[in-house]
């Protein structure tokens, strides 16, 4: 399995979601194809991305592979604007369900190290975590703790192939473990994928009401749904998305000016997208993109 021919798909998506690091820190180095994978090898914290199998798309949206390698006393707090669902990953000593982080999400790295993850469909997570899926949001629940059969020997088959730095193997044995499960959304989980990728790939939504209507739901109807099966709210889909696409845009080799992409993602004004921005992300539109270019960013990655 080779992430090449997925993310050439996907234009830019190998990058959205994953932050430009801070000037002078090394960051992630997401990898898009085979060549870019050569030269990420040398990248002292770097990103692979694998599609799921055809058996569980429908429950996985794509596996991810992050390994680090840093100098003693180099710390990397890598920035990530997450994905509205839930994370199932595998470390070398741990193993967790993982809910989405309301902010800007922080990933610390320091040392050698690697981590197999596995994306959720929206609507997925409610099916094997204990509780509400709103208990999940900035939180984990250990993989024990999960409705999974065989953990112990999937995790343990999944740690044994990363343990010996082969990705695809790895991935492979993610998606067999998972594919046991027979995991199957309900009704109100379809709608509720459906509803995110809306907020995700119709840039003419830039409200709830709008995102409603489009669903083919009223408002407080789409609340109800995005709230019990995301744990989410529908306004903060639609932020999450324009700030992923803002931050995307801005880490360009040749970023926009600040004006005309506030006034492209809907924003009232260039003040009400810096105040948006700065919160979410942690500095200004004009910060964010000096230091990506101070830094190379994005590296690894194909033309796209």
């Amino acid at each position: 399995m080779q992430p090449s021919d997925y993310w050439r798909t996907r234009a830019g998506a190998a990058v959205k979601g994953v932050l430009a690091p801070r000037s002078g820190e090394p960051g992630l180095a997401p990898i898009a194809s085979d060549a870019a994978a050569q030269h990420a090898a040398n990248e002292p914290v770097r990103l692979a991305r694998f599609p799921a199998p055809a058996p569980i798309a429908h429950v996985v949206r794509h596996f991810w592979v992050p390994r680090w390698r840093l100098p003693t006393g180099v710390v990397v707090e890598q920035g990530v604007l997450e994905y509205p669902s839930a994370n199932l990953v595998v470390e070398p000593d741990a193993a967790a369900l993982y809910g989405p982080s309301i902010g800007r999400g922080v990933s610390r790295l320091e040392g050698e190290g690697w981590a197999v993850g596995a994306l959720l469909q929206p609507g997925v997570a409610g099916l094997i975590a204990p509780g509400e899926v709103r208990a999940l949001v900035g939180g984990s629940v250990p993989v024990e703790a999960l409705r999974l059969h065989g953990a112990a020997a999937g995790v343990a088959r999944v740690r044994e192939s990363a343990d010996a730095g082969r990705d695809d193997e790895a991935v492979a044995a993610f998606a067999d473990w998972l594919g046991l499960q027979r995991l199957a959304l309900d009704d109100d989980s379809a709608l509720a994928a459906r509803v995110v990728e809306l907020a995700e790939t119709d840039r003419s939504i830039l409200r709830a009401s709008e995102l409603a209507e489009a669903a083919g739901l009223g408002l407080r109807a789409l609340e109800r749904l995005v709230r019990s099966r995301l744990g989410l709210t529908p306004k903060w889909l639609i932020g999450r998305y324009r700030m992923q696409e803002a931050a995307h845009r801005l880490a360009a080799s040749d970023p926009p000016p600040i004006a005309e992409l506030a006034a492209e993602l809907g924003f009232s004004d260039q003040a009400h997208f810096t105040r948006e921005f700065r919160t979410v992300i942690g500095e200004t539109p004009r910060r964010y993109a000096a230091a990506a270019r101070a830094a190379g960013f994005p590296r690894g990655t194909a033309p796209t």
